[in-house]
């Protein structure tokens, strides 16, 4: 569960009653996005032929450039976490989260958890001894891509949060 009992406003979308901008949602649906792109390596290793993850990025980078609904985001979401469901390890998270980021069209709050399955991607793939050091750079290198306009939010968001992101966004 990466969702909280009790919701930001500051990351639900005024159309829900909260106070997230459409600009700041294609932000946080960007980041995402780049966030599962980078450990999709992992699940394409071992599942060359499954485009199910890959495409939940693409229809989410779609949403945010307003060439398709949200809905059809959301579902490209739900069918890479289909894909992962079968597997272990960094396969299974880097499509878990190539999931998660697919549906952060739908619920802006997915970020964290495209972040989050991307962090555990990178531990599942470390050599032995190394997986601190993994989830640290990996942790690190996603912080250094948000962007100046949704940075604060995010940060504060994984502290609020890592409890229930099995603390991959610790210091």
């Amino acid at each position: 569960m990466i969702l909280p009992k009790v919701r930001d406003p500051r990351l639900v979308t005024v159309r829900r009653g909260g106070t997230l901008s459409d600009a700041h949602h294609h932000l946080l649906a960007e980041w995402a996005a780049r966030c599962a792109e980078h450990v999709l390596p992992h699940f394409e290793a071992e599942r060359p032929d499954d485009p199910r993850p890959r495409e939940a990025i693409t229809q989410l980078r779609a949403w945010i450039r307003g060439a398709i609904g949200m809905m059809e985001s959301r579902a490209a979401g739900g069918h890479a976490m289909a894909a992962a469901r079968p597997l272990t390890g960094a396969a299974r998270h880097a499509a878990f989260a190539a999931g998660q980021a697919g549906v952060v069209a739908h619920v802006a709050e997915h970020d964290l958890g495209a972040a989050a399955y991307a962090i555990k991607a990178a531990v599942a793939a470390a050599p032995a001894g190394e997986a601190e050091a993994a989830r640290r750079m990996e942790r690190d290198w996603q912080r250094s891509l948000l962007p100046e306009e949704i940075r604060g939010m995010v940060l504060e968001d994984q502290r609020r949060r890592s409890p229930i992101c099995w603390n991959v966004f610790d210091d």
